[in-house]
């Protein structure tokens, strides 16, 4: 961990290590006539490029911050970095806000750089270096805003078709699959490009083509994946996964909780307080290992279970709100409607209707 930033841990990936040695290697020929200083040079490359990306990452956390998501990770890996938070729902307006700010703000670097080389002796290792700084910069930009999924481009794209269509998993499966094209796109245009020239594609260029791509396609393909897993969140609700209850005194018996039960046309049993609240439901196992002869002398809180924290949600609350409200617990919740008990969300079913 190299400290914290926006109350976030900012960490070095074992990875990350292994691209900066790469990228140094890369590097250094065109600055190995320097000598040893050249080396030193090729390091203080790598390192101008981390922080480069460091920037990109710490963009994209600060301003998430802002619009009410906590940052929990910034991490700088071998194919850049990436910066995890998470906080109140997001819209497509700060989504496409959060992920802009990134390459926006490798451009900003690349034109501070630009400037600077200006400042700098010319042909001077430290113009060199700056050079080196400002063309590195644009290129990150530039390419993260490439519209396909895990580039920011993709956030963008992604956040353009949920405001269009009202559905995140459409501008998250649009994205995926415009990054696959993306993916694609950069293996022909760096193998193409050279042989229209009149070349061939250096061995390097073959290499890291392929990886970016690698790369870009696992992300997009993750993306499709989670599109379609999620795709149904929107048509969840009370309605379509609650399993129909009504709500009985913990100080009622057995028989009088089941003729209410029949009598709404209903098979839970929710028992309630005496200040109205849910605390529990009847185990329909237990019910049925009491005697026919003891339903109207057994309290009906003998048969029931438990429920920790009153889980209630209102009957009106569906889709992502509806699912955050299963993922706090495992126990079922309890729907109410206008202070009534309609229907009790069980996990699995919400699960299932997922799946489905």
């Amino acid at each position: 961990m190299l400290g914290r930033v926006a109350g976030a841990p900012v960490v070095l990936a074992p990875s990350a290590l292994v691209g900066a040695v790469i990228i140094a290697l890369i590097f250094y020929p065109a600055v190995s006539s320097l000598g040893s200083t050249g080396i030193v040079v090729a390091a203080a490359f790598v390192v101008l490029l981390f922080a480069s990306i460091l920037a990109h990452e710490l963009a994209h956390g600060l301003t998430a911050k802002a619009c009410g998501q906590q940052p929990h990770a910034f991490v700088l890996t071998l194919w850049g970095g990436h910066t995890a938070f998470q906080g109140a729902s997001l819209t497509p307006g700060v989504t496409a806000l959060v992920a802009v700010v990134g390459p926006v703000t490798n451009l900003v670097l690349a034109l501070g750089f630009y400037v600077a080389v200006s400042l700098a002796a010319p042909y001077s290792v430290v113009a060199w270096l700056l050079g080196a700084g400002a063309v590195t910069n644009a290129f990150v930009g530039v390419f993260n805003l490439l519209p396909g999924l895990p580039l920011d481009g993709g956030r963008i794209l992604e956040a353009a078709v949920w405001a269009a269509t009202g559905r995140r998993s459409a501008g998250t499966m649009a994205a995926g699959w415009s990054g696959r094209v993306v993916a694609i796109l950069t293996v022909v245009l760096a193998m193409g490009l050279p042989v229209l020239r009149g070349g061939v594609p250096s061995m390097w260029t073959v290499v890291w083509s392929v990886f970016i791509a690698l790369f870009l396609w696992s992300g997009a393909t993750g993306a499709i994946r989670y599109a379609r897993q999620t795709r149904n969140i929107g048509t969840l609700s009370v309605a379509s996964v609650g399993r129909p209850a009504v709500g009985v005194l913990h100080s009622s018996t057995l028989e009088q909780a089941l003729h209410t039960a029949r009598a709404a046309q209903v098979e839970i049993v929710v028992l309630l307080g005496d200040d109205g609240q849910p605390v529990g439901y009847v185990d329909p196992q237990a019910v049925a290992s009491v005697p026919p002869a003891r339903l109207g002398v057994t309290p009906v809180s003998a048969v029931a279970v438990e429920l920790p924290g009153q889980p209630v949600v209102d009957a009106s609350v569906s889709g992502e709100a509806l699912l955050a409200a299963v993922g706090k617990g495992t126990s079922p919740l309890i729907a109410t409607r206008g202070g009534l008990v309609v229907a009790v969300v069980v996990p699995a079913d919400v699960v299932h209707a997922l799946r489905v």
